[in-house]
């Protein structure tokens, strides 16, 4: 989830806005401070009250947080009238500028694919390290050969 102040934009600019993440299958929501406090309050989300202040819109993403971070920062960056407040990723609060760090993460495929190839190195490695061995040897074991028939 990612907190915005949206003061100043036009309601066709949040239209445009609630486009864009809705083409992502984000949810943006315009909120009353009272009422989110309320709605937090026993929640691993109580942490927002602090950044319930002024106008704030909630940008809330089900499945990939990054995506979240990603959609905001790019239209903010279109349309300097929105700021970005903070926001819960997986339970923690983020300021502002942990939200632009989240969003310059690669996507959640690309990153599992990393952290695979990461895993996978030293097994490649050793494979080609004992492939070098046992070729070696057969080397050896052919020189071997050839000179005592020689």
């Amino acid at each position: 989830m990612v907190l915005t102040d949206y003061k100043g934009l036009t309601v066709a600019e949040l239209f445009e806005l609630r486009r864009l993440l809705r083409g992502a299958g984000i949810e943006y929501k315009v909120v009353k401070n009272t009422l989110a406090r309320a709605a937090s309050a026993k929640t691993s989300l109580s942490v927002i009250s602090d950044l319930l202040k002024g106008t704030v819109g909630l940008a809330i993403g089900y499945a990939d947080p990054v995506q979240v971070a990603k959609k905001v920062i790019e239209y903010s960056k279109k349309n300097n009238k929105l700021k970005v407040n903070g926001g819960v990723v997986e339970g923690r609060l983020c300021n502002a500028e942990d939200i632009k760090s989240i969003a310059a993460l690669p996507p959640r495929e690309i990153l599992l694919g990393m952290l695979a190839g990461v895993f996978n190195a030293p097994l490649r490695k050793m494979a080609g390290a004992l492939s070098a061995t046992v070729s070696s040897f057969a080397y050896a074991v052919k020189a071997l050969e050839t000179k005592k028939t020689a």
